[in-house]
């Protein structure tokens, strides 16, 4: 039986109003700017701090250990974190079952207060929060705000969302009977998130998984473990009962793969690369004795994603959405734009303002707030340069190609642009995840469509066109799960753009939606005679 104990410094609180995404921070103004520089100031002297495991409320150390480097400059440890091993796996998953036994049981409003405080938190030290990410992951002011606003944005959501859920009725009421459909948690799950989200997303899973009563076993990436601490941290501090969440950085080999495999898992919540998240579907269906259920996976595994402009389209306004979709983060986005689809008509003249375009972006330390920082570590810089050489012999190079020369080792990219790709092209096909697009030319919409489908992933697209008939047809014919007109296609809104892919880009979780919930429950309908 469990021994959890709820603490009383869970405060009661109530969703203010109707959800509103986070206003985002406007950095021209002086005194944000200087917010955000005192905010860098500060935590440049908590860097290299050391981080302990949470199991069961229980702070633990590790002979291994985990260094997060800042990727702008690898000789920057941003934090030192324990390393868990499959001998921990046990550990965590019985303190997360004994925190279940109570957290399943306590009451909605209870755990929505546990968000609601979290965000408080989050939203009065906001630019603190940017500062961490541009040292962990090197964001750029902008991009860490996003990344930021977007966790707020969840928490918030997602107990407005609990209580909805907890309100809800069958269609329904049979004369002479009480009906109840009652959404229930799962059980334990595995919260596995990326590095280049990895507040937001790491957030939201873990939000979305113990608003709804379930307890997590989180396993942070290595590239990002200290936002991920800095976040268990405002849950201890807002009152969360130990157990609830535990805290363990870890190979995906070893401790990864034990709790996916682990007969008491219930759900694994899962955002990263295809190949990973495919090992985690197959080892999750595999049953293993003991096990009295199936696990459900919940998985988003990035993509391979597509503007498409037409010849009728505002052609600098397109210019700057693909831009700002393929660039942005250093193209380190799933729903980043990689591959840029034009119509004949206006090919030339878009490849000469993209190659404008692109020739003012600027790349350095993210610190000094830039358009564009490192990528997150040495093997992706590799990977993309690899990309890079295969693109030159597969399209023509118009813009960058080149690693950045930084004195201190950080692993920059120039934006790279290749134009005269088949649609075929190995870099037209696999996901590059790095600052690295594809042109290609098509004789019409349809065939621009047609293009834009004939990858194996679904994730996001957008089409620049004033035509109302072939805005009709992209509607109906664009497979991929987020879908844009005349904007970019990243930055997806909570609540405005529930978020989720088809075929190998995930199950189409829809993220900030109003399904999303509904993942992490199982519904129980309950009859009684009166």
């Amino acid at each position: 039986m469990a021994t959890l104990t709820l603490p009383t410094s869970i405060q009661p609180r109530s969703p203010q109003g109707n959800f509103a995404n986070e206003p985002f921070i406007n950095f021209k103004n002086s005194e944000n700017a200087r917010s955000m520089q005192n905010a860098l100031e500060l935590v440049g002297t908590k860097l290299g701090l050391e981080y302990d495991l949470v199991i069961g409320g229980h702070h633990l150390k590790t002979a291994g250990k985990i260094r997060s480097l800042n990727p702008s400059k690898p000789v920057q440890v941003v934090g030192i974190h324990q390393k868990a091993g499959a001998e921990h796996a046990e550990q965590a998953m019985q303190a997360a079952f004994d925190a279940f036994e109570l957290w399943s049981r306590t009451d909605v409003q209870t755990r929505t207060s546990l968000l609601l405080g979290a965000a408080e938190i989050i939203r009065e030290r906001k630019f603190e929060f940017c500062a961490w990410l541009t040292y962990e992951v090197g964001k750029n002011w902008a991009e860490a705000d996003a990344d930021v606003g977007e966790t707020i944005d969840f928490l918030e959501f997602y107990a407005r969302e609990a209580l909805r859920l907890a309100a809800a009725a069958t269609p329904i009421q049979l004369s002479g009977e009480r009906n109840e459909l009652l959404y229930i948690p799962l059980g334990v799950g595995a919260v596995i998130p990326p590095w280049n989200f990895p507040f937001a997303i790491m957030a939201g899973m873990t939000a979305a998984s113990i608003v709804t009563g379930n307890t997590v076993i989180l396993k942070p990436s290595s590239d990002s473990p200290t936002i991920a601490a800095k976040f268990v941290e405002v849950l201890e501090e807002v009152g969360m009962p130990g157990g609830v969440v535990n805290f363990c950085p870890g190979s995906g080999a070893t401790f990864g793969n034990a709790i996916v495999e682990h007969p008491k898992t219930r759900f694994i919540a899962f955002t990263g690369s295809k190949a990973v998240g495919l090992e985690i579907h197959e080892r999750a269906a595999k049953t293993q004795p003991g096990q009295i259920w199936i696990k459900r996976t919940i998985l988003e595994m990035g993509g391979k994603n597509s503007i498409v402009v037409c010849a009728d389209a505002e052609l600098d306004d397109a210019v700057e959405g693909v831009v700002a979709s393929a660039f942005g983060f250093s193209g380190q986005k799933c729903s980043a734009c990689s591959r840029a689809i034009i119509e004949a008509p206006i090919y030339d003249a878009f490849v000469e303002r993209l190659r404008e375009r692109v020739a003012q972006l600027t790349v350095s330390d993210p610190i000094v707030n830039p358009s564009m920082g490192p990528v997150v570590n040495k093997a992706a810089l590799d990977s993309i340069l690899g990309y890079i050489e295969m693109g030159k012999k597969e399209g023509r190079l118009i813009a960058g190609g080149n690693a950045g020369e930084t004195t201190e080792g950080g692993y920059f990219l120039e934006p790279t642009v290749f134009a005269d790709v088949a649609p075929d092209a190995v870099i037209a096909q696999e996901e590059i995840f790095g600052p690295v697009l594809a042109v290609i030319k098509v004789e019409s919409f349809t065939e621009g469509i047609k293009v834009a489908n004939n990858t194996e992933y679904g994730l996001t697209g957008a089409v620049y066109t004033e035509d109302r008939e072939q805005l009709d047809y992209a509607r109906r014919e664009y497979h991929v799960g987020n879908l844009y007109f005349n904007r970019k296609c990243t930055g997806a809104m909570v609540g405005a753009h529930p978020f989720g892919g088809f075929n190998m880009s995930g199950t189409d979780s829809k993220a900030g939606g109003p399904d999303y919930l509904l993942l992490f429950t199982q519904a129980k309908s309950v009859a009684e005679k009166l």
